[in-house]
């Protein structure tokens, strides 16, 4: 059975949404947090094999400047297969038009993103709620 893409939020099964996070493994991200955050996301998908979500991912973005490619998530039983490849070039493809598309990767993938045209910035700089964690897991440097 072929993959089926979706790209509206109307039947969504947040706790799945929830749990495929969990799983990827991306972290904890209640199924209240999600729903809001891809409801106010311009672009996004879901991936279903039949009946069980396996990928999903969004783009947080204005509409003209400025386009964040965030939160791609595939099942493990389902990575290594090329869909989280097709759903970030989706996800890229869709951001087209846009002056910049911005992303940050898990410490280690960037050669992954770099496929899609992908450069490291010199600049880049952020804030997160647990500062720590982040910097022990690599996200951030204090130099």
């Amino acid at each position: 059975m072929p993959l089926e893409w979706k790209h509206g939020t109307d039947a969504v099964d947040w706790d799945a949404l929830s749990a495929l996070y969990r799983a990827a493994p991306l972290g904890e991200k209640s199924p209240q947090l999600l729903q809001t955050v891809f409801a106010n996301s311009m672009f996004k998908c879901f991936v279903y094999d039949g009946a069980r979500l396996v990928a999903a991912g969004r783009v947080l973005a204005d509409g003209a400047d400025c386009a964040y490619v965030c939160d791609i998530a595939v099942l493990p039983d389902h990575q290594g297969t090329g869909l989280g490849r097709q759903v970030v070039q989706h996800l890229v493809d869709a951001a087209r038009g846009h002056r910049k598309i911005l992303l940050y990767a898990v410490p280690g993938k960037e050669p992954f993103y770099r496929r899609f045209g992908f450069l490291r910035m010199k600049t880049a700089m952020a804030i997160f709620e647990n500062q720590e964690a982040q910097l022990a897991r690599g996200y951030l440097s204090e130099d």
